[in-house]
């Protein structure tokens, strides 16, 4: 008889330094970011600091860059070089500083996702976004509302896109520009950006979630994955797991996971209790906050050894994703570590 497991939700807070970015706008809205100190018009003059509108403007920068690299570091990366062109004279040239900042930010990552097209081609097995593992508790409501465009399979059906159609996909149905700010951000046509926008979700239309999760119930059922992990038994993983199920490995060649995605309930249950029996007692896991969902932390000997995110469908798990590659982990295992 297997012994009752009990879990809780756990949240990292990490003390703050200057490179840490504020948590992510998670396509709030357009207008409930406009909010500057001196004037709320979205075409008012930046009469206020440009640190201060550039701080206001940050974590919508952020979350464009990560939505189209899915890697935190190439995400900084990109906020960073907006912010040198932003200090040294963007910030006089602005008329509008949001639509200047986010063609900046945009154009950066249309180039950057490019070149990372390529190394992608190269990448050792499955490549997969690295998880944001979020470190304060956001509400049900907030949770909710990010989890449709920021989840592991979201940033997954972006990489069906070329660059180009990935931004304005990004910038109009997600971030909520119109027809002619996207496409002066892009710098195309309207007529341009319409096509792109119509091929774009053409491509993406099968991979979108039916409907979202209540988190209450996506919390439960992963609560029940761990308790069925940690048994070791097939039979109990499996009765969890969506007929057509899949296990996505993310290793980079640099740790032991699936090259290829493995797919089948009967499989992927195998798969999970092997490594359970491998791992046994070094083994610890929480659920965390990651990628605007609940997802799985999993510690080895003391320090985070993979996150694994979920996509659930009709109460059960369709996909699981599995990140272990360090380079992925890296910034997690550096906060995590005492002292």
């Amino acid at each position: 008889m297997v012994d009752r497991v009990e879990f809780r939700v756990y949240y990292f807070h990490f003390a703050s330094d200057e490179k840490k970015l504020p948590a992510l706008s998670h396509g709030v809205p357009r207008h409930r970011l406009m909010d500057m100190d001196t004037d709320n018009s979205p075409t008012a003059a930046p009469t206020a600091d440009p640190t201060a509108i550039f701080q206001r403007l940050r974590p919508r920068l952020f979350g464009i860059a990560y939505r189209m690299l899915g890697i935190r570091a190439d995400a900084e990366d990109i906020v960073q070089e907006a912010w040198l062109r932003w200090h040294h004279g963007g910030s006089a040239d602005a008329r509008t500083p949001e639509a200047w900042l986010v063609t900046v930010v945009t154009r950066l990552s249309i180039d950057r996702l490019r070149g990372a097209i390529a190394e992608r081609e190269r990448y050792v097995g499955s490549w997969l976004p690295e998880p944001l593992v979020e470190e304060a508790a956001a509400s049900p409501e907030s949770a909710l509302e990010a989890a449709g465009d920021l989840s592991t399979a979201f940033l997954l059906m972006l990489e069906r896109l070329a660059p180009e159609e990935r931004a304005v996909f990004l910038l109009h149905q997600v971030f909520e520009f119109d027809y002619a700010e996207v496409a002066a951000m892009v710098g195309k046509t309207e007529a341009a950006c319409r096509k792109m926008l119509q091929r774009a979700r053409e491509r993406v239309r099968a991979e979108r979630p039916r409907f979202a999760v209540d988190r209450e119930a996506h919390l439960e059922l992963l609560g029940r994955f761990v308790r069925a992990s940690r048994s070791g038994d097939p039979a109990q993983v499996q009765a969890l797991l969506a007929p057509e199920a899949t296990f996505t490995g993310d290793g980079g060649g640099k740790v032991t996971t699936v090259v290829r995605v493995v797919r089948g309930a009967d499989r992927v249950a195998r798969l999970v209790a092997g490594i359970q029996r491998k791992w046994g007692s070094q083994v610890r896991y929480d659920i965390v906050q990651v990628n605007g969902e609940p997802g799985l932390l999993t510690w080895r000997d003391g320090v985070p050894d993979m996150i694994t995110t979920f996509l659930v469908e009709d109460g059960r798990i369709a996909a699981l994703y599995a990140v272990r590659n360090p380079d992925k982990l890296g910034s997690l295992r550096a906060r995590a570590a005492p002292g």
